[in-house]
């Protein structure tokens, strides 16, 4: 009798705590859920559009966006076009529009980043591929640093066949200015292209 009795008290004293927890909104098991520490990233921009007769000067959804570099490209095109007429180039400026409630918005630079084009018939003529990227990575790297808008983003080469097929290799500069001054043709495409 006294061992049931004992039985009894502890199934009741379960069942009880088992109520209040849920009345509480505690669920007990793999349904537990713990707070995640939440991490602030601070990122600094450049304003470099600003609108007038702003309508509202209260907060704005933030986006992704790229912008034309229009004098800066048509530098940049030029030069390449010296090397090789059928080539292109183009700058292009990355980082947030901050748009309004209006409609309206406002640019902020995060990085200056270049597109070149080459039209090829050998995709796999990785020695002419890698030699066009040492004559265009040098006329980059003396662009004045007053006419790049926050930082040097990277330089994407297209190398395109019949429009159909392309090749694209990304170099991001600085790590061209340091690493690979005075390598050319299939080394420095290989480089950066990732082929083996």
């Amino acid at each position: 009798m006294n061992r049931t009795r004992k039985w009894i008290v502890g199934i009741v004293l379960t069942a009880t705590a088992g109520f209040v927890a849920v009345q509480n909104g505690f669920t007990p098991g793999p349904n537990l859920v713990t707070p995640t520490p939440s991490i602030t990233i601070t990122v600094t921009i450049t304003p470099t559009e600003i609108p007038s007769n702003s309508a509202d000067d209260g907060q704005c959804a933030y986006v992704w966006a790229s912008h034309d570099a229009p004098e800066l490209t048509k530098k940049l095109d030029d030069a390449v076009k010296s090397i090789n007429p059928a080539a292109s180039a183009r700058a292009e400026l990355y980082g947030e529009d901050c748009v309004y409630a209006d409609g309206h918005s406002t640019f902020g630079v995060m990085e200056t980043d270049f597109h070149v084009r080459l039209p090829t018939d050998d995709l796999t003529n990785e020695d002419a591929m890698g030699n066009w990227m040492a004559q265009v990575l040098p006329i980059i790297a003396k662009i004045p640093n007053q006419e790049i808008q926050g930082k040097f983003g990277f330089v994407e080469f297209w190398f395109e066949k019949k429009n159909t097929e392309h090749v694209i290799v990304r170099v991001p500069p600085e790590k061209h200015f340091d690493e690979s001054q005075g390598i050319t043709g299939k080394e420095l495409f290989r480089m950066y292209s990732g082929a083996p």
